[in-house]
């Protein structure tokens, strides 16, 4: 980190394919798409880029990475909710369907974790809940550290992982069980794959 700081190229390349894969977890579990996902991922590496030489170093870097990938995540997620939902001509060319033009948004959320469907049940949840579990079960944050993230106290982040895992309990048929879906939700994160090789070099983000 203090190389990258010190602008060595190479070093700034290897600090973020090292935290790629996870920040890229977090950003899909939270957006709720793969393509939101990889916007919000471009976006936080470039204000990692932009911002590090004002990294003070009072959290460690993950954390200060991972509040700004949270961000960069629930501004695509508020962008989707804004845009207009389009929709395709029916049959007879006359009558619009509610069918979603854009297949991506359209089709079904593959289901990941033994097919459980963690996705779209984190989908389901509140915008607070779901961030919280994902920063704790997706990018392994501890409590102190999420609180810092979303800039509240460590109990109320308590409060939301524990109601949003309750949640995803319920919606997972993991009645009475909700410490599962903390396992079920890392072993989701680990379906995102080694992308290191599918995004554009960091350091040409500058």
């Amino acid at each position: 980190m203090e190389a990258a700081r010190a602008g060595d190229r190479y070093a700034l390349d290897q600090l973020l394919r090292r935290h790629y894969d996870r920040i890229h977890a977090v950003t899909r579990r939270i957006a709720g798409s793969t393509r939101d996902a990889d916007d919000a991922t471009q976006e936080a590496l470039i204000k990692i880029v932009r911002n590090l030489p004002r990294f003070d170093g009072r959290s460690s870097f993950g954390t200060w990475a991972y509040r700004i990938a949270t961000n960069a995540a629930l501004d695509e997620l508020r962008k989707r909710q804004r845009r207009p939902q389009l929709r395709s001509v029916g049959d007879d060319g006359r009558h619009p369907t509610d069918e979603v033009v854009d297949d991506l948004a359209g089709r079904r959320i593959e289901s990941i974790a033994d097919r459980l469907g963690i996705d779209e049940a984190l989908a389901d949840l509140a915008e607070e809940f779901r961030t919280a579990v994902v920063l704790r079960d997706v990018g392994d944050l501890d409590y102190a550290e999420i609180a810092e993230v979303l800039e509240i106290p460590v109990g109320t982040v308590k409060s939301r992982i524990a109601r949003g895992r309750q949640q995803l309990a319920d919606r997972l048929r993991l009645e009475d069980r909700p410490d599962e879906v903390a396992e079920v939700t890392r072993r989701g994160a680990q379906r995102v794959g080694n992308r290191t090789g599918d995004f554009e070099r960091p350091t040409d983000l500058t």
